[in-house]
């Protein structure tokens, strides 16, 4: 008998005891992991408890400051107080409803583009002539009978949403063509590219949005002023290109070489190729750290505040400031401030996980 016939005929061999108890043997499986099992839970369960007792056994749920002082839990009225200022800032009170709306608006658009079976030409043009008009227009007023509101006034969870949002849509195009720029042969184009990726990435965000703010002006003509929140727009997409382009071209150099000659054997110019062959499976690559740098991004629009806009985690610290609630609630307010980045976080983690399973770029 050879020993691949023995190999085939033995007998099959017991599985291990930590496959033979499940998942449950994984935590209590050994001493240790029993000793680590245990005094975990203990952790969580004492945590949870406390947690649960300054949440709701012991919190105020109606009252004014002085009674959130007296209390030893958490202050809800606070929350219940400044929650609009919290989410729209300095928006006029009356006119809240058009950035509810147009949050609203923006999430439903967003949740119905994240479908892969409605992606199309036509989903792009429905965002560019229908979508963003119309979130503008919700915000911005001045036709339709709507009152006119400056981007002064704009603030809170929308201009957070703004500025992550249009910032990392425009800079997604520009990232993946200045990632072609540096990977090309042409060598004018490529130092440009180099030059540029850099450059931006060689300082942090907050001195762009500092010289959007404070020198770009300097070199307008005299007279001319640029709205504030489109220099700290522009800021954003400039140096989220920047990051993007790198991971794009990490995503390039990871495609074989043979798929850029099989598409130059099937007759196919630069363009074609990069479109129909290189660019799918390059992007397709590189989901989970576009989505951790979009992650980034979003939460790192709280760098506004130094060029005078005032963004959800600032309308939450204005809150805290106030006289009337001052040294009472700021645990409360930061923690509407974390659940509400750590939701979006999480939907944006999640939804590249299912990326990944759609496009199947995992071995799984």
């Amino acid at each position: 008998m050879t020993d691949v016939q023995a190999l085939v005929l033995a007998p099959p061999q017991p599985a291990p005891a930590a496959a033979r108890g499940g998942k449950l043997s994984a935590y209590f499986g050994t001493p240790g992991n029993t000793l680590i099992s245990v005094a975990s839970i203990a952790a969580i369960v004492f945590i949870a408890k406390l947690a649960f007792g300054w949440l709701v056994v012991d919190a105020v749920f109606s009252g004014d400051g002085a009674v959130c002082k007296a209390a030893s839990g958490a202050c809800w009225p606070f929350v219940a107080q400044k929650l609009r200022y919290m989410l729209f800032g300095f928006y006029p009170y009356d006119e809240q409803w058009r950035p509810m709306l147009a949050l609203l608006l923006l999430f439903g658009a967003c949740l119905f583009s994240m479908m892969p079976r409605f992606w199309s030409r036509k989903l792009l043009l429905a965002w560019i002539v229908v979508i963003l008009p119309a979130l503008y227009i919700l915000m911005a007023g001045g036709v339709f009978g709507l009152t006119p509101v400056p981007t002064t006034s704009w603030g809170g969870l929308p201009l957070s949403f703004t500025l992550s949002f249009v910032g990392l849509t425009l800079a997604l195009p520009l990232g993946i063509v200045l990632a072609l720029a540096r990977a090309s042969n042409l060598p004018a184009i490529r130092v440009l590219a180099v030059g540029f990726i850099e450059i931006v990435r060689g300082v942090p965000l907050i001195s762009i949005l500092f010289m959007a703010t404070v020198m770009l002006p300097l070199f307008m003509p005299e007279g001319t002023t640029i709205d504030k929140l489109l220099r700290a727009q522009v800021a954003i997409i400039l140096f989220a290109s920047a990051y993007i382009a790198e991971i794009v071209r990490g995503g390039l150099q990871d495609v074989p070489a043979g798929q850029y000659e099989a598409g130059k054997s099937l007759g196919l110019h630069y363009w074609q190729i990069m479109r129909k062959i290189v660019l799918p499976q390059a992007l397709k690559k590189v989901i989970p750290p576009m989505v951790g740098l979009f992650i980034g991004f979003f939460q790192d629009t709280t760098l506004v505040t130094i060029v005078g806009l005032v963004d959800f985690l600032d309308t939450v610290r204005s809150a805290i400031r106030d006289p009337e609630w001052q040294g009472i609630a700021v645990l409360e307010g930061y923690l509407v401030a974390a659940a509400v980045y750590f939701t979006f976080s999480a939907l944006m983690g999640a939804y590249s996980r299912f990326l990944e399973v759609h496009f199947r770029t995992t071995h799984a």
